[in-house]
């Protein structure tokens, strides 16, 4: 296999430093590095440096000659690293050492010397690709909406987890593919210690188990904080966890109605409208 990575950008490049993309040498790929203006150029290249195990260093954008060829009509301009996955290479154990500390909610530091090609852990001279912890979502509430949720901020590559104390609402039947956690939700959130790469929302519109979660989430740093709802129900709410001995300056950090608005009816909509106010708290950020 080659793998290539977006180790320069300017102007308005499409994909931001260190975006990979994987090809197999039999032709299949994974991933970008310019949202599929230059692919077919890099996926040639790829089958030169699959044979030669030799990594080569292309630069596109709109200034050079084959600009619409093999370029970016955006008008940006980026450099893009393809490299064997080989000992001399990207050796195949940094793919490891990744999944392990994000599996360990810890991040890593690729470095790569740009002249040779080659990829170590850790940071050194060089192009240096961090790959931080993964987000996380700590959906309260296995509910329809839920059920919406969580395939979008999947797909996004947040981690998912699934929090009711009801068993019938919280099977994998009804939440393939994420973690599930049946604890109270206040219990649950206070052992997974919501940080500033996660966000929380609340969806079951039960106080008994939205507001304990909702106090220990606002007891926390985390990123993100909503809560299903109407502007009524919010301000019952706002009472209801001022009365919880949840501190005023902690209470505005919690959005309600959760998601940006886009009058949003049914559940996959409002789905939508909460991952973007998930996104947009966690870019505002950088995290």
């Amino acid at each position: 296999m080659a793998i290539a990575t977006v180790v320069e950008t300017w102007n308005s490049a499409p994909c931001p430093l260190g975006a990979h993309m994987l090809i197999h040498a039999d032709g299949r790929f994974a991933g970008s590095v310019s949202g599929g203006c230059v692919e077919g150029d890099v996926l040639a290249s790829a089958v030169a440096v699959t044979q030669s195990g030799k990594a080569v260093l292309r630069r596109y954008g709109i200034a050079e000659g084959a600009a619409w060829e093999a370029g970016l009509p955006c008008g940006g301009d980026i450099v893009v690293l393809i490299q064997s996955v080989s000992t001399d290479g990207f050796p195949k154990h940094l793919f490891d050492a990744v999944e392990k500390a994000h599996a360990a909610g810890q991040g890593v530091a690729i470095t790569t010397d740009l002249e040779c090609g080659q990829s170590v852990i850790g940071e050194a001279a060089g192009f240096i690709n961090h790959y931080p912890p993964p987000r996380r979502l700590l959906i309260i509430g296995a509910v329809e909406i839920a059920q919406c949720i969580a395939p979008i901020a999947t797909a996004m590559g947040v981690d998912v987890t699934v929090i009711d104390p009801r068993a019938r609402f919280l099977t994998e039947e009804r939440f393939p593919g994420v973690a599930l956690d049946d604890r109270w939700p206040d219990d649950a959130v206070r052992a997974l210690r919501p940080d500033a790469r996660t966000a929380v929302v609340t969806l079951s519109h039960d106080p008994k188990i939205d507001d304990p979660a909702l106090v220990a989430s606002l007891d926390s740093e985390a990123a993100y904080i909503g809560a299903l709802g109407s502007q009524t129900s919010q301000k019952a709410r706002a009472a209801r966890l001022l009365a919880l001995g949840v501190a005023p300056e902690n209470l505005s950090r919690l959005e309600g109605p959760a998601g940006v608005a886009i009058n949003s009816i049914s559940a996959p909509e409002i789905a939508l409208s909460i991952a973007g106010g998930m996104i947009r708290a966690f870019n505002a950020g950088l995290r």
